[in-house]
C-alpha cells in the first residue's frame, strides 16, 4: 500500500563485494565475527566520516549507520526521498521540502522513528531507521553493526507497545527494492488476515515450518499461503523462531540468499507472531519469498492488511 514499482536497481555485485570484504568464511563463522570485519571495512560507531549519515541529537545516544563508502548502495544523507525527509524532520526538526507536509512523528528513538502508513488507520504504521538506509539491499544490514529493527517493530506494534497495531493478528513486513515506493528502509507494522494465521499454525502442526535457520531454504519448508480473495496463492519459505533476538537480514542472507545465489534486493520478509485465544504464544513465524520461487512474490502486500 505504501509501495509501488521502483526502477532504481542496485547491482547484486555491490552487495557481494561488501560481503566479500566482510569475508565469506567470517560470515559463516557467526555474527560477532561479521561485526568485527564490518568495522574494519569502515566506521560504524563513534564519529561519522564526512558525508556519512547524521548522528542523533546530542544526548540521544549513538545510532549505528552504514559506513560512508556504502552510500552508493545504501543511500546518501543528501538524498531527497520523501520518507527519508520525514525521518530527518522527526530526528532533527528539518522541515521537508514543499509540497511535502510535516509528518506526525508517533515515536522517536536514537535508532528509529515510527510514522503513519497510508491509508492512516490504527493498523498501518511504518518503522524507519534514523540512519540513511535505502532498503533490504543495503549490505550493512547483514552485519552485527545494524540495529535490530524487527524486534523494535514488534515491541512497538505488540499489545501494550508504544504504537500498538489495533488488529486481531499483527504482521510486520518489508518489501523488495523493486516493489516499494520509498527508498528509506521501512518495516510495515500492520494487520494479518485470520486465514494467514490459521494456515501458518496448520503448517506448523504438519512439520512444514523450519525450526532452525539452516533449514530455511530447504524445499520441504516452502508452502503456499492465500492472499486476498482473487489474488491467488503465493509460495513462501517458512521459519519459526522463539524470539526476534537474531538479525533476520543476516539469517536470510546466510541461509537462503547466499547458498542459492539469489539477490537480496529481490527479497521480501514478513514476521507473523503466533496468536491464540489467550494472546501472543511466544513464537514468531518468519516468511520469505521472491520471484525465483514458483508463485513466489517480492512484496509483503499479499499478506498484510493496511486499510
Amino acid at each position: 500500500m505504501d509501495d509501488h514499482k521502483n526502477s532504481n536497481e542496485v547491482s547484486r555485485r555491490q552487495f557481494v563485494a561488501f560481503s566479500g570484504a566482510v569475508g565469506a568464511a567470517t560470515l559463516l563463522a557467526g555474527a560477532g565475527a561479521i561485526g568485527s570485519a564490518a568495522a574494519a571495512a569502515g566506521p560504524v560507531h563513534g564519529e561519522p566520516s564526512a558525508g556519512s549519515c547524521p548522528t542523533p541529537p546530542p544526548g540521544a545516544g549513538q545510532s549505528p549507520c552504514p559506513p560512508a563508502q556504502l552510500q552508493s548502495v545504501c543511500g546518501s544523507p543528501t538524498d531527497n526521498d520523501p520518507l527519508w525527509n520525514d525521518v530527518q524532520y522527526c530526528t532533527h526538526g528539518t522541515p521537508p521540502p514543499p509540497p511535502q507536509t510535516r509528518p506526525n512523528c508517533l515515536k522517536k528513538s536514537p535508532d528509529y522513528v515510527v510514522l503513519h502508513g497510508k491509508p492512516e488507520t490504527r493498523h498501518n504504521y511504518l518503522l524507519a531507521p534514523s540512519c540513511r538506509i535505502t532498503g533490504i539491499e543495503c549490505p550493512f544490514l547483514v552485519t552485527s553493526g545494524a540495529a535490530n529493527y524487527w524486534n523494535d517493530a514488534w515491541e512497538n506494534a505488540r499489545s501494550g507497545g508504544s504504537v500498538p497495531v489495533q488488529y486481531p493478528n499483527i504482521g510486520l513486513g518489508i518489501n523488495s527494492q523493486h516493489a516499494r515506493r520509498f527508498n528509506q528502509l521501512h518495516i510495515h507494522m500492520a494487520g494479518v488476515r485470520p486465514g494467514t494465521q490459521r494456515r501458518l499454525q496448520e503448517l506448523d502442526t504438519m512439520g512444514r515450518i523450519a525450526t532452525q535457520p539452516a533449514q530455511w531454504g530447504a524445499v520441504p519448508y516452502q508452502a503456499s499461503i492465500s492472499g486476498p480473495q482473487g489474488s491467488g496463492d503465493r509460495t513462501y519459505r517458512l521459519l519459526r523462531l522463539p524470539n526476534l533476538g537474531q538479525n533476520l537480514f543476516m539469517l536470510l542472507y546466510r541461509y537462503v540468499v547466499m547458498p542459492a545465489g539469489l539477490d537480496m534486493a529481490n527479497q521480501t520478509l514478513i514476521v507473523v507472531p503466533k496468536m491464540t485465544a489467550a494472546g501472543f504464544a511466544g513464537t514468531f513465524y518468519v516468511l520469505n519469498s521472491d520471484n525465483s520461487l514458483h508463485d513466489g512474490t517480492s512484496t509483503c502486500d499479499y499478506l498484510l492488511v493496511y486499510g
